[in-house]
């Protein structure tokens, strides 16, 4: 049998830091404010020069060195995105073009702050039914183009940056207990409107800005991010006291607070990088990945709980074992 494994992680944030003080400086809002409704401090900008596909391949260059693979080594590759650099062909092909990886296919995935999980759930399947040995999972965003500067209530919110993750087939008869245990996926339609942009190609001929209801996103979020944490765990057998971190999507820290109380985490077990970075939706989780492993949170064995929600609704766990 085959299993798959995280064999890599990278990351990229851009150099240009917008603070709140910043933002005192845009909007009628202050750094307090911000603080305690958000938990963000700064947000990392792409500079005019920058799109998703550059974002995502500085990430997918970090996670291939620290894999000790090249390019030509991978046979699928998957981006999940938000702001795609253009409408087509799909951003993953700017990425597999750069690095250089001639033998892997490529396409996008769009699930919002859900995409990173649900682009990994899609390799992960193409990796146990033996189709490809070798993929390139990334989150990628450049949410700053579709953030409406003027509105106090989002502008805050979100950030640039990418983040990847190689994944590669094992056999199970191998010496390693490194593993992807499983991943659920859900999604609900008909709460679309809560969480969405003011346009699109088809519908308004343009990208629009984001659009939030927030006081119903976040009871949404509490509610869907422990239901699929307990329903995976309840799947794969585990126990919550075996999960040595949290690895959740940084969208408030209201939200990774409340979720890890339902969950009885504390919050010594949680991976959070939302104060610098801010929302970076899909590129959230494998940021957060990376920055657990560079700090030496994250170690080989542990068993970690990845867990996001996002626009649609769309909500996502999965357990991995590194």
């Amino acid at each position: 049998m085959i299993k798959s494994v995280i064999a890599g992680v990278g990351g990229y944030l851009p150099e240009k830091v917008l603070t709140n003080f910043d933002l005192e400086k845009m909007v009628e809002t202050s750094d307090a404010w911000i603080q305690e409704r958000t938990g963000i401090r700064s947000r990392h900008i792409a500079d005019e020069t920058q799109t998703t596909s550059s974002l995502a391949i500085k990430a997918s260059e970090s996670a291939l060195e620290n894999a000790g693979i090249s390019g030509a080594d991978i046979d699928l590759i998957i981006l999940a995105t938000t702001t795609p650099d253009d409408t087509t062909p799909a951003t993953a092909m700017r990425v597999q073009a750069a690095l250089g990886a001639t033998n892997a296919f490529a396409f996008d995935v769009q699930a919002a702050c859900s995409g990173f999980m649900y682009a990994l759930s899609v390799a992960d399947k193409f990796i146990k039914t033996g189709t490809v040995k070798t993929a390139l999972v990334i989150g990628a965003e450049t949410l700053s183009r579709i953030v409406d500067w003027n509105d106090r209530n989002t502008c805050v919110l979100f950030g640039d940056g990418a983040g990847a993750v190689i994944v590669k087939a094992k056999e199970t008869t191998e010496d390693s207990n490194s593993e992807i245990l499983d991943i659920i996926l859900h999604s609900d339609g008909r709460l679309r409107d809560l969480l969405t942009t003011t346009g699109g190609v088809s519908r308004t001929q343009n990208a629009g800005f984001v659009h939030m209801e927030g006081r119903e996103v976040f009871r949404h979020a509490v509610t869907n991010l422990s239901n699929v944490a307990q329903e995976i765990i309840e799947k794969t057998g585990v126990q919550l006291s075996d999960i040595d971190y949290l690895v959740p999507h940084q969208a408030n820290i209201r939200i990774i607070e409340g979720t890890a109380k339902k969950l009885d985490i504390s919050s010594d077990k949680v991976i959070i990088t939302l104060p610098e970075q801010g929302n970076t939706s899909a590129a959230s989780i494998p940021l957060a990945l990376y920055e657990g492993v560079k700090s030496q949170k994250l170690k080989k064995g542990h068993l970690i709980l990845l867990d996001a929600m996002g626009a649609g609704f769309t909500w996502a766990s999965a357990l991995i074992r590194l």
